[in-house]
């Protein structure tokens, strides 16, 4: 199979671009487009035998769910068992947005979408290109992150292409995304209502728009749930948004004088720091601002595994909730150094 890449204005994607890309759709074809977040990688949710095609593609763990992102709440409503009012809340606020939502599925989601669960994660993406392409093809689309499972997300169209080239139909190049890391997934299913996986929308803003209508669990270990569970949600396994290059991580600028220092390493720096003394041949990224770093995290990386290095050193961020995403992905992305 060849790849086909098509360039897409970003606000206003072209008829024909979103006409050609809904023909390999409806032929059980895989087309990646980017959202507000990460580049998706989408197939026809209806159609098993279309998300079987983004499993194989991906070698992703058929447990695993994935994310459907449909045109807007009626379309959202009709695949799902139970509506909340903390649904309609949540999605009048925050939809079209970086926010999953976690509901009890209705019957016209096939098994494969939810990793044999009975419940299914919605969103609506915020792009032109995104909405456009499921208002074309006039279902919702399961599409998780276009990479290969538990590699890094991609943010641009060419890490698309480097990572999935002769595995999918079509690229939609409209250019980076917005955020650079994936949504906040919130389980609506419980009580409290538990963030699966922290993004964008933080637990606050949650807590504001219910306005004490529902509580919000929000640490991993509110979340973790009995040893052999399935995932819940996308991204809760504990190995992924992994580069290639072998990453290790500390939690302190004093802790790189336990590494040894290889012929070609990186340093990647989040948060305010004083450097000491480094190597002179390092490839050194500093990302002192959590929403600059967020934007650029998965981009720098990928620029690291093109580089060939023998090893990214991540100095962690601060244990703030500005800090939450982006720390988050680095506790998957990168093992800690041993002391």
């Amino acid at each position: 199979m060849k790849t086909r890449v098509i360039q897409v204005d970003p606000q206003q994607p072209s008829a024909s671009a979103l006409a050609d890309a809904a023909d390999v759709l409806s032929r059980r074809g895989l087309v990646a487009f980017a959202t507000e977040t990460v580049y998706g990688l989408g197939a026809l949710a209806t159609d098993p035998a279309a998300v079987d095609r983004i499993y194989h593609a991906k070698g992703r763990p058929p447990f695993n769910p994935l994310i459907v992102h449909v045109e807007g709440i009626t379309q959202a409503r009709q695949f799902t068992a139970v509506w909340p009012k903390a649904a309609d809340r949540l999605a009048g606020t925050f939809w079209p947005g970086p926010l999953t939502l976690v509901l009890n599925r209705s019957s016209l989601i096939p098994d494969i979408v939810t990793g044999g669960r009975e419940t299914v994660a919605l969103r609506v993406p915020l792009p032109p290109v995104a909405r456009g392409l499921i208002e074309r093809v006039g279902q919702p689309l399961a599409a998780p992150s276009a990479n290969r499972s538990n590699r890094l997300s991609p943010t641009r169209a060419e890490h698309v292409l480097s990572d999935l080239d002769g595995r999918i139909d079509l690229i939609l190049d409209s250019g980076p995304t917005s955020f650079g890391l994936e949504s906040t997934v919130l389980d609506l299913t419980g009580s409290p209502l538990r963030i699966l996986r922290p993004g964008p929308i933080g637990p606050e803003e949650i807590a504001q728009c219910l306005g004490g209508l529902d509580q919000v669990a929000s640490t991993r270990e509110d979340v973790a749930g009995p040893p052999g569970e399935l995932p819940a949600s996308p991204g809760m396994l504990n190995v992924h948004y992994a580069p290639r290059t072998p990453a290790l991580r500390v939690d302190a600028i004093e802790d790189l004088a336990k590494i040894s220092w290889p012929e070609k390493p990186a340093l990647l720096v989040l948060g305010p720091a004083a450097l000491p003394d480094l190597p002179d041949a390092l490839h050194l990224v500093e990302l002192p601002e959590p929403e600059a770093a967020g934007q650029r995290l998965y981009s720098i990386l990928h620029e690291c595994d093109a580089l060939y290095l023998d090893v990214i050193i991540i100095v962690m961020p601060p244990d703030q909730p500005e800090w939450r995403t982006i720390r988050d992905r680095l506790v998957r992305a990168a093992r800690p150094v041993a002391g």
